[in-house]
């Protein structure tokens, strides 16, 4: 009985949040906050330049106006200290011997860098080791570093995970982390490795090669720690191109397809390439400050309890101008769509009559484009501790997106979070798709998923594949502007669907925030 009767409520308020007028009235207020956020005057937000100044205050502003409270002890800014690194390799190349002798050559057959802060990266006749897909999972009954000591040598690691390439294994198509670039370095680094060159595949990766070469050739960014200058970093990270990776092989005297084949069925066992060589690249690297903004709602009975609504602030900021010329990534749909949407969720809840039994905290995060360092820094140091965090609402390129049928959520049947949303749509008169390809990673590629590894509720919503009105299709489809300088915003977008998914995602904090 308490059970329906808590559902009903659910209902009702899922019903009753917006009238006609109120709908006009937080349409134009999303759209004024995406224009002025997205317009040139912020400069694509970037990180770590006087436009993340005028972001971050603004962001103050707004939350103060909106009757916030600062969340870091008095603060809206949490600052934390990020290391950007440039590394190239000594002419251009690393050599390597084996049977036979090679080169990989930078950036056409490897692209490498450090998270560390220093002058110059050495490593002397450094072994390389295939270590398939380099993954310690003992609940899959999969380790392919078992019996293998890769301490001190440079790791090869395929993207993805097995299920990738076979549905009983894993999760089939829908990704785990393991299959995760970003999980490959962090196990490389727990097994003692030197280094780890990731093996790409664009199939496999979601992504080509020239992906890789545009995002790591200068400024790799790293949360970076006073005490160690982050020399407990792997020495070298990188790509590794299947021709690079060819090379290797055939300087070993080995057959790539026939190891890269094994390496996708269980039992496979790692082994040495029996190649070596001398690694040296020069490095220069930047140590800078940048700040997470946030603003918290107290609540009235469990204050020490927090919902999380989190959307990231920070974008590509200005570079390699389209053919327009148009050099300023604005970041209209990612993220000042999600930023937006957040504040209008926060004046929602400032609204009530009184405040939620939980606290409510809106997390705007610097650093998500490059490695989701803000929220990671944030679970780290978390204004509410994680244990107490109750979900993750992530507002991620939540517009523009036309009215649909459905909504589509990444990640479900982890938690009974699902429920909440199930309600929050079908007092909408929609339902919700689970989506279980996730064979792009794409779940683990939003600053939701620093709250998930701290075993946080969260989930992915992305807007339904179903419009109401077939004759209206989006116009602005995300091939067309994502991380593109033609991410700007349009008078003539559709939010209906954008403006429905916040009161979905307002229902569900509303709901999460007033259990007891």
């Amino acid at each position: 009985m308490i059970r329906t009767l808590f559902w009903s409520l659910v209902l009702l308020c899922c019903c009753s949040i917006a009238t006609a007028q109120s709908r006009v009235d937080d349409e134009q207020q999303l759209r004024s906050w995406i224009k002025t956020i997205a317009s040139d005057e912020f400069g694509g937000r970037k990180p770590m330049t006087t436009y993340e100044d005028k972001t971050v205050q603004y962001l103050a502003q707004q939350l103060q106006e909106l009757g916030l409270e600062p969340a870091f002890n008095g603060s809206w800014y949490q600052p934390f200290e990020m290391i950007a690194v440039t590394a190239k390799p000594q002419g251009n190349r690393f050599a390597v011997r084996g049977r036979e002798k090679t080169e990989l050559l930078y950036p056409d057959d490897v692209v490498a860098w450090t998270a560390r802060a220093t002058d110059k990266i050495s490593l002397r006749k450094a072994e390389y080791v295939f270590v398939g897909f380099g993954i310690h999972a003992p609940e899959y009954g999969w380790d392919d570093y078992a019996d293998i000591d890769v301490k001190d040598k440079i790791v090869i690691a395929m993207v993805n995970d097995p299920g990738y390439y076979d549905a009983s294994l894993f999760r089939g198509r829908n990704m785990t982390y393991y299959g995760r670039w970003l999980y490959k370095f962090e196990e490389a680094k727990r097994q003692g490795a030197a280094g780890c060159l990731v093996l790409h595949n664009t199939e496999a990766a979601s992504y080509g090669w020239h992906v890789c070469v545009n995002g790591h050739m200068e400024d790799n960014l790293a949360l970076y720690d006073p005490q160690t200058c982050n020399t407990d970093e792997l020495a070298i990270k990188g790509w590794l191109r299947e021709e690079g990776a060819q090379k290797l092989f055939a300087a070993a005297g080995m057959d790539m397809q026939a190891a890269q084949a094994a390496a996708k069925r269980p039992g496979f066992k790692s082994f040495s390439l029996e190649v070596r060589g001398d690694i040296t690249m020069a490095v220069t690297y930047d140590i800078q400050q940048t700040r997470n903004v946030a603003g918290i709602i107290r609540g009235t009975e469990q204050p020490n309890e927090v919902v999380v609504m989190n959307a990231h602030w920070d974008h590509l900021g200005i570079g390699t101008p389209d053919e327009r010329g148009d050099s300023i990534y604005n970041g209209a749909a990612d993220n000042a769509s999600g930023i937006a949407s957040a504040l209008l969720v926060a004046k929602k809840f400032k609204a009530l009559p009184q405040a939620p039994h939980r606290s409510v905290l809106f997390l705007f995060p610097s650093s998500e484009e490059s490695g989701l360092f803000g929220s990671e820094y944030y679970c780290q140091h978390p204004a509410i501790p994680m244990k107490d965090t109750s979900a993750c609402l992530n507002f991620e390129s939540i517009g523009p997106a036309e009215l649909t049928h459905d909504v589509v959520i990444l990640g479900g049947g982890a938690s009974d979070l699902d429920l909440y949303y199930e309600a929050a749509v079908a007092a909408q008169g929609r339902h919700i798709f689970y989506d279980d390809d996730n064979s792009d990673g794409w779940f683990f590629r939003s600053d939701h998923y620093n709250f998930v590894k701290q075993g946080v509720r969260a989930v992915v919503v992305e807007n339904g594949l179903h419009p109401v009105d077939a004759s209206r299709p989006n116009q602005y489809p995300m091939a067309s502007w994502y991380h593109k300088p033609s991410d700007e915003y349009h008078a003539d977008w559709d939010l209906s669907g954008t403006l429905e998914n916040v009161y979905m995602i307002y229902s569900v904090g509303l709901s999460l925030a007033n259990e007891r």
